[in-house]
């Protein structure tokens, strides 16, 4: 093995690996360098001092992006225990040169190949030899879990060069022409990137520097020992391609650094190397470290409402010293731990092993940064939103409970709801159970690391979250082509509180609509329009806006609806009566008398239509029941109307089924308390032949599936006494007048009655 130069020292290690993390720290104490070099972009050099804040918490990542195409981003991740935080962190402090030394990222965003990956085959090979199945495996025993850490480096350094040099010996594997230049092309980026880095340990050299720290992924060390042939390098790194790119530190996640999303140096088990950096700080044994750890995976489990005492952790401590004794190991491991802790905490149930892994072994934190680093303005402007509302970015879920009448929730909600409209998803909002809901919110928050880069993204739209949604959302408004997206667009806007959107929203849905002929997107876009009209004083939104916009869609509804209900298949029909019964909802509720009157005139054109699908006929009768447009002698005779048309054809039987679900459709008391009513289709159905009956029989099972549980036991007790059901008395359980005398103070005070 060729010795690096007496000033260059080399600290070969694993990205993100506690062991190498806890060695460097101690040998950078000991070496005392005058600069030290870490693998990472070189032009992220000038936001390098900020690793120094008090407010610099990790896990943290370097963002380096291209303003002009913010998608195209390069992260470098840094947790606690990563190695180069470390390097980075103690070089800051002591105020020597502390400089990144690879490849700049404004040249890495110009190629198109990625660089080359070390041959994953020659890793395994060794950890097979040292009779490990799995290389991280092999590396977590052999040297992030070692005690002894003598020498570490040096040892790395000879095992990477015997590697790397296995690795030139084996054979590509065959690719076709294509694959073949593209590999070519990323092997040249790999020795550029090398070249580089040789550069500047030159650079640092020729500055005077005498004890140069130089801390690289281990497959990059071997070659970072010949220093003589500059002319090279320097031909490696003649004219390369460049972009221009701006640096950020942002807050990242331990899930973000899991080799599970992708991530090219990502680990399996960040929690877990979380533990191993602390404990080895507190330089606990292997017996101490495993009683911790399992003594965080016993309070989990207690907090899920399992069983996990004191006794528990002692028995899984010594299994898993066992297992770890029976495969040749110094101390127990992850895979000794889990199993360790399947077998005795869990009980042998692999269930819970899930949220082990999801809390702990992956683990939940976040890091973040000073308010004051690099951001852009529309990073900064969230950031202090953040704080002045209190809503803290966590990556775990939480609920929030919102109450809009009050101003700090409304101003909660309206952030949560321009960050949506902006694409950028912290919050969800879901549904209340039992309400409509006018002034009560309930959001699922968890923020995502990704997040960062859509604010940059969004950050061409304008400085502030106010100003770039409005911005945007008017560019997303320019491009619609229909009503229902320009009214979902309105319908957040109005959540959002953006009321310049607003005005610029509704006169491009008025003008949408003075030109559209398709029905069913006016009647969606009908419902979000009316909601304004009915809680816009909860969050303090001016309803005149929208009225003439709804006069106007109510208006073409009515008149173009007849026709559109014309000819419609089964599904159609379904669907239109969806709108039918939403828009009747709407506009019942707005209690606009000329709304109404247009609306019951048009109904009634439905319920006569001839040809019209029984669905909607049938519905559009009980609508005009309901609102005392007609009587229940019309509505009787209308059905009995309709069962008396011919029954040979089974087109007619089956629309005449279709008719009694749009009249029954949802509610089955009707039929239960009107008497005619019930003779009419009893004596209907009593007529049907076996085959007519089977027919319909499926059509009429869904209507009444619609109904209540109670509503079909009364249905069933009516129909099993037959003709005397009329005269049979109700039936009620078992009553109780002292328990209801409580309740009767209570009820009067509800209805304001005196007592």
């Amino acid at each position: 093995m060729i010795e690096p130069p007496p000033f260059l020292h080399l600290f070969p290690i694993r990205h993100h690996g506690p062991g190498s993390a806890r060695a460097l720290l101690a040998a950078l104490h000991g070496l005392k360098p005058d600069a030290i070099l870490v693998e990472g972009p070189a032009d992220a050099n000038e936001i390098i001092p900020w690793l120094g804040h008090e407010d610099m918490e990790p896990p943290i990542a370097l963002l380096v992006y291209r303003p002009d195409k913010p998608d195209a981003a390069g992260s470098y991740p840094f947790a606690e225990f990563s190695p180069e935080f470390q390097a980075l962190r103690y070089g800051v402090q002591q105020g020597i040169v502390t400089r990144f030394f690879d490849l700049p990222q404004s040249v890495m965003l110009a190629a198109v190949a990625r660089p080359l990956m070390p041959d994953t085959a020659v890793f395994h090979q060794i950890a097979q030899a040292a009779d490990h199945h799995d290389y991280e495996l092999w590396w977590n025993a052999a040297i992030e879990q070692r005690q002894n850490q003598d020498d570490l480096f040096t040892g790395i350094l000879e095992l990477m060069t015997a590697m790397r040099s296995a690795a030139e010996e084996t054979l590509p594997p065959a690719m076709d022409e294509k694959m073949a230049a593209a590999h070519a092309q990323s092997g040249q980026i790999a020795q550029q990137r090398e070249a580089h880095m040789r550069h500047a340990i030159r650079q640092a050299r020729a500055e005077g520097c005498e004890r140069i720290a130089v801390v690289c992924g281990a497959w990059h060390a071997p070659a970072l020992c010949h220093l003589d042939n500059a002319a090279a390098d320097d031909a490696l790194l003649a004219n390369l391609p460049g972009v221009d790119v701006e640096t950020a530190w942002v807050p990242w996640t331990y899930g973000r650094i899991s080799a599970t999303t992708g991530y090219g140096a990502g680990i399996r088990s960040p929690g877990w190397y979380h533990h191993l950096w602390q404990m080895g700080q507190q330089q606990a044994t292997p017996t101490q470290m495993s009683i911790h750890w399992l003594s965080h995976v016993a309070q989990l489990l207690r907090d899920q409402d399992l069983d996990a005492s004191s006794a528990h952790i002692i028995e899984a401590v010594r299994l898993a010293e066992a297992l770890a004794a029976m495969r040749g190991l110094p101390a127990p491991g992850l895979p000794e731990l889990n199993e360790a802790t399947q077998t005795v905490l869990c009980f042998g149930d692999a269930a819970p092993m899930q949220l082990i892994q999801k809390r702990l072994i992956v683990g939940e934190r976040m890091g973040a940064v000073p308010p004051d680093s690099p951001m852009i303005p529309l990073q900064r402007d969230l950031h202090q939103q953040q704080r002045r509302l209190r809503l803290r970015p966590e990556p775990e879920t939480i609920t929030l409970n919102l109450d809009l009448r009050t101003d700090s929730h409304r101003e909660r909600s309206q952030l949560l709801h321009r960050l949506n409209l902006l694409k950028v998803p912290w919050g969800k909002i879901t549904p209340i159970r039992g309400q409509s809901g006018t002034y009560q919110e309930v959001w699922q928050l968890a923020w995502k690391p990704e997040f960062v880069v859509r604010l940059i993204e969004a950050g061409v739209w304008g400085n502030t979250v106010e100003t770039a949604v409005t911005q945007f959302a008017t560019h997303q408004a320019e491009q619609a082509q229909d009503l229902p997206t320009l009214t979902h667009l309105l319908d957040q806007a109005l959540l959002a509180d953006l009321p310049e959107l607003v005005l610029s929203l509704l006169g491009r849905i008025e003008a949408q609509a003075a030109v559209s002929s398709d029905v069913p997107h006016m009647m969606d876009a009908l419902l979000p329009l009316a909601r304004v009209l009915r809680y816009g004083d909860v969050r303090q939104t001016n309803p005149e806006l929208v009225r003439h916009v709804v006069d106007t869609l109510v208006t073409r509804i009515c008149i173009g609806l007849p026709s559109t209900c014309a000819s419609l298949d089964n599904d159609a029909a379904a669907e239109m009566l969806d709108r039918v019964t939403a828009v009747h909802t709407t506009i019942a509720t707005q209690q606009n008398e000329d709304h109404l009157a247009a609306w019951e005139a048009t109904l009634r054109q439905l319920a006569d239509q001839p040809g019209i699908h029984g669905l909607l006929a049938g519905k559009a009768t009980r609508v005009l029941l309901d609102t005392a447009v007609f009587q229940p002698a019309e509505a009787t005779t209308r059905l009995e109307r309709v069962l008396s048309g011919a029954t040979n054809s089974a087109n007619q039987l089956t629309q005449m089924a279709f008719w009694i679900e749009g009249f029954l459709k949802g509610s089955g008391l009707l039929v239960l308390h009107d008497q005619a009513l019930w003779q009419l289709l009893d004596g209907w159905v009593m007529q049907l032949d076996a085959e007519r009956f089977q027919t319909i029989l499926p059509l009429l099972r869904r209507t009444f599936s619609t109904f209540s549980d109670a509503a079909r036991q009364q249905l069933m007790e009516r129909v099993r006494y037959g003709r005397t059901a009329a005269n049979q008395p109700i039936t009620h359980p078992t009553f109780d007048e002292v328990q209801a005398d409580k309740v009767l103070p209570l009820v009067a005070k509800l209805l304001g009655i005196q007592s």
